[in-house]
């Protein structure tokens, strides 16, 4: 039923109402504007009669005989309820309706300020809450970064021991591994020419 309702209630009149606008007949743009008005008035009253009449038999089998009432060009249901119902009925009270709805403009767009105020308040304290702990946290990751390059530059140039290195493998006494002799014997044994062996 769903789906009957809505091609023949609003697929249907939107096609005729664009051919309407289209060729600019206006016998026809006025005939679907009061078919929309009496099918906005239905689908409002629709909302509440589905709650309480949908056990009622034939109920959705008698929305869609009242809507092709509606469409008829034989019955023209749209053209006599808006001329003997609503078009009375709105031009009596079209003052209050106007005054209700320039009041409802007005409070709805007061609550929208209202309301963006708020939110660009909430919105700003939680930038600078965030802001705040990602400026903490950094300063905190900085120091570590600065200690530990610290330490390690302390490590990479620490000073060297003082003292002569300790001797290594074959280097105890002179150079290239050999014995060091006194200077007294090696000049006696080069003024001489000869160097005295002990006896067996």
């Amino acid at each position: 039923q769903g789906s009957w309702l809505l091609i023949f209630g609003t697929l249907y009149p939107a096609y005729y109402s664009y051919k309407a606008v289209k060729s600019k007949d206006i016998k026809e743009y006025v005939k679907w504007m009061m078919y929309w008005i009496i099918f906005a008035l239905f689908t409002t009253a629709e909302t509440f009669t589905d709650i309480f009449l949908c056990w009622f038999p034939f109920y959705y089998e008698l929305k869609i005989a009242f809507v092709a009432w509606l469409l008829s060009p034989y019955t023209k249901g749209s053209s006599l309820l808006y001329r003997k119902f609503v078009h009375p009925t709105l031009s009596s009270k079209e003052k209050e309706i106007d005054d209700c709805l320039v009041q409802a403009k007005d409070r709805s767009y007061d609550a929208l300020v209202h309301f963006g105020k708020r939110g660009l308040n909430v919105a700003a304290t939680a930038a600078v809450m965030a802001a705040s702990k990602g400026q903490g946290a950094l300063s905190e990751r900085l120091r570590s970064f600065s200690m530990q390059d610290l330490s390690t530059i302390r490590g990479d140039g620490a000073p060297a021991p003082s003292g002569p290195p300790p001797p290594g493998p074959g280097r105890a006494s002179g150079k290239h591994g050999q014995p060091k002799m006194s200077r007294s014997a090696s000049e006696s044994a080069g003024s001489s020419g000869t160097i005295d062996l002990p006896l067996p």
